[in-house]
Order: structure tokens, then C-alpha cells, then sequence
């Protein structure tokens, strides 16, 4: 199956600083609208309609640096709360006296919780706190003193952009933590493919060079004992391994970044669905004097990855049969095309697998049951049922559900 690579961009912030966008604009337009309503009580109206026209130009101007983090810069930020506190502080010298001391609202009104936001979403809490106190420090200044109401919208403020804060702190951990998983998942998966391919290839060639060597003996036994040196050594590698170090972007906008390598199944390089296979094809190979392959007489069409998968998986069946049972064990292969699944039985006519085999064998880093057969059905959606009754033969179902590549594949597209 060819290698690719497929990038994942996981970002919880885009949605926030798209609603800050929205927030910013509809509260400029609200604070217009409060200063006409009251127009005529204003002691120095074109203070307010100067500061007014300032805020909309600033608000309309500044939208791209509020569509991610990488563009909200710190200089940004420190200009955007200076025409917050601005307007703040020249409430006293547009609004009457009393209509300040009756709790009146200041110039820019509820738009200087954007300001404070912008920091909690791009710094986190500890931004958001220093923000929000400067807001608090220029309310306090303009009413002249601590009244009741200008407290509590003070506390509102400070408590909601602090908690807005830590909560991007910790959607930012939690999608570092995800992405990590996912690249050790795509990781792992990668590494069970290659260690399927170099078991159905090296391995094989290695173990088949062992035994050779060992039974001519001489100068060949050396070579077999290499060989199976070679051989532990490679199973040892394959069933371990290191997993590579998550990718993560830089611009927290562009989120947390996941290369998945590995092409999915049922998927061409180029991205496309592929055209079905029929099944048939691909295991009529292994059919031969001592192994019978019974079939549907209709195609079992299948996408094309799929099916050499299962063929693969139906191979290492056989090798299995050929190295345990012998070279004069029989062989039964019998394909069902069911309607919600494809269904494929190797039988054989061997001594059988003793119990705790399988789990032994894995352990020691034999991966012809648990990757070549277990993991490739397990890849697929599928599953992979080994019954073995010791001098009675050995029985392996593998069972494919009909469109699990397509299923994975608008998984992972999502």
C-alpha cells in the first residue's frame, strides 16, 4: 500500500475569535446607538461623536487582527485597550454630571469587554487579569468614586475574562494532548504495516534460511545461525520501536497539527475512491494441488486496498499452514459473500495449535497471527476469529464489513 501523508488541523480557537470579530462590531454599533438615544444630554456632544467616529474606523480597521492569534499582536492589544480606557476616561468630559452618577454608561460602553477578551483568548487568564484591572482602575476613575454599580460591572468583567482565559488555557492543553495521541496512533498503525510487509517478505526468507542452514550444516549451519540472529533481532525491532514526537503548530490559530502517514484504505494516492476489485481474483493464486478454494459464482467486489489486504491476510493463513502443519497438510479456503459482509474461512487439516500459543508467540515478536492476519482485519473494520481444536486442524474466519474503507475514510475526513 503506498505511504502517504495526510495533515490534520485541529484549532478550538477559530470559533472564539470569530465570535470576538462579531462581538466587536455589534457593541460599537450599540454604543452609536446608546450615545443617539441620549444625544441631547450630552454637555459636549462632539467629544462623543469625535470618539464615536474613531471607534468605528478603529473597530471596522482592526477585524483581520482579530481573526487569529498570530495577528493579534501584543501592540495590537495595548492599542486596542488604550481606546477602550480612552473612551472610558472622557466619558466625564461628553456626559453630564448626573447622568454619570446615576450609573449613565460610558462612551464605549459594553465594546470594552472586547478589548479585555482579545487578551483572555490570546494570553490566557493571566493576560485577561491585567486587562480587565486596567478597565477597572478607568471605570473607577471616571465615576469619581467606588459606587455600587460600577463595582459590580468592574467584578463582572474581571471574573468572566478570567475564567474565559483559563478556559483557552486549557482547550489549548487538552488539543496538544489529542494531537499527541492521534500521532501515536497514526505512528503505531504505520508500524504495524511495515511490521506486516517485513514479516510476509524478510522474516519468512530469514526463518526459511535458518532451517535450511541447520539441516546441511557445515558452513551453512553458520550462515542459518546468522540468519536466525538476524531474524530475532528484526522481530525484536519491528514489535517495539519509537514513536516520533507530535507536530505542533507555532500559530496557535492554525491549531494543534497531526501528520497521519499511512494511505487509507480504499483510497488511491490521489485521494479518489478507487474502482471495486473482485476478491476472487486476487485468492484464485492460491489455489492449488493441496489447497481448494471454494467461491461464489458471482464477483465479490470489494475496494481494491481492501481486498489485497484480505488476500494478504489469507497468504499469511497459509504460510502458517505450510510451517506448522507441514508441506503435505491440506488446505481449505471458502469464500461468502454475505450482504452486509464478506466473510473468507482458511481450514486446514493439521495437528492444531496448542493453547497459549498465539499469546507466546506474540510475546516473542511473531507477528504472523496478531499483524499479518489479526491486524490487517482489525485495520479494515473487520475481525478475525482463529479456532484450533489440537489434532483436529485449524480454523481462521475473517470477516470484512462492505464499505469500512469508505466509512474510515469520511471518519477521517471529518
Amino acid at each position: 500500500m503506498p505511504k502517504r501523508e495526510r495533515v490534520v488541523r485541529m484549532s478550538v480557537e477559530l470559533p472564539l475569535w470569530r465570535a470576538l470579530a462579531g462581538y466587536r462590531v455589534l457593541t460599537a454599533l450599540y454604543a452609536i446607538g446608546l450615545c443617539a438615544t441620549a444625544y441631547e444630554q450630552f454637555v459636549r456632544p462632539w467629544i462623543a461623536v469625535g470618539y464615536y467616529a474613531v471607534l468605528v474606523v478603529w473597530t471596522l480597521a482592526t477585524l483581520p487582527r482579530v481573526a487569529n492569534a498570530a495577528s493579534c499582536t501584543r501592540r495590537f492589544l495595548a492599542a486596542d485597550l488604550a481606546v477602550a480606557v480612552t473612551g472610558i476616561l472622557l466619558t466625564p468630559f461628553a456626559d453630564s454630571h448626573e447622568r454619570i452618577a446615576g450609573g449613565g454608561p460610558t462612551l464605549p460602553s459594553i465594546w470594552t469587554a472586547g478589548a479585555v477578551l482579545a487578551y483572555a483568548v490570546k494570553g490566557g487568564w493571566r493576560w485577561a487579569a491585567v486587562a480587565s484591572t486596567a478597565v477597572a482602575a478607568a471605570n473607577l476613575v471616571e465615576r469619581g468614586h467606588p459606587a455600587r454599580d460600577t463595582v459590580h460591572n468592574v467584578i463582572l468583567v474581571w471574573v468572566a475574562s478570567i475564567a474565559i482565559g483559563y478556559v483557552v488555557e486549557v482547550a489549548r492543553a487538552s488539543e496538544r494532548t489529542l494531537a499527541r495521541a492521534l500521532e501515536i496512533e497514526a505512528a503505531i498503525r504505520e508500524r504495524e504495516r511495515l511490521a506486516r510487509d517485513i514479516h510476509d517478505g524478510v522474516l519468512q526468507v530469514l526463518a526459511m534460511v535458518k532451517r535450511r542452514g541447520t539441516a546441511l550444516g557445515g558452513e551453512a549451519a553458520d550462515l542459518g545461525r546468522l540468519a536466525g540472529e538476524q531474524e530475532v533481532a528484526l522481530r525484536t525491532l519491528v514489535s517495539g520501536g519509537l514513536v516520533p514526537v507530535s507536530r505542533v503548530s507555532r500559530d496557535a490559530a492554525a491549531g494543534a497539527v497531526v501528520r497521519a502517514v499511512g494511505a487509507g484504505a480504499g483510497v488511491e494516492d490521489d485521494g479518489e475512491p478507487a474502482g471495486p476489485a473482485d476478491l476472487r481474483r486476487l485468492l484464485a493464486p492460491y489455489a492449488c494441488a493441496r489447497v481448494a478454494l471454494a467461491e461464489p459464482g458471482a464477483p465479490v467486489p470489494l475496494p481494491p486496498a481492501v481486498a489485497r489486504e484480505v488476500a494478504a491476510a489469507v497468504g499469511a493463513a497459509l504460510d502458517n499452514v505450510r510451517r506448522h502443519a507441514g508441506e503435505e497438510a491440506r488446505a481449505w479456503i471458502l469464500v461468502e459473500d454475505e450482504p452486509g459482509e464478506v466473510v473468507v474461512t482458511v481450514r486446514d487439516d493439521g495437528p492444531g495449535i496448542p493453547a497459549g500459543r498465539l499469546a507466546q508467540a506474540e510475546g516473542e515478536g511473531r507477528l504472523g497471527v496478531a499483524q499479518s492476519i489479526r491486524g490487517r482485519l482489525r485495520d479494515l473494520g473487520g475481525s478475525a476469529e482463529i479456532v484450533s481444536v489440537p489434532g483436529q486442524g485449524t480454523e481462521v474466519e475473517l470477516k470484512v464489513p462492505k464499505g469500512a474503507a469508505r466509512a474510515r475514510r469520511r471518519k477521517a475526513e471529518r
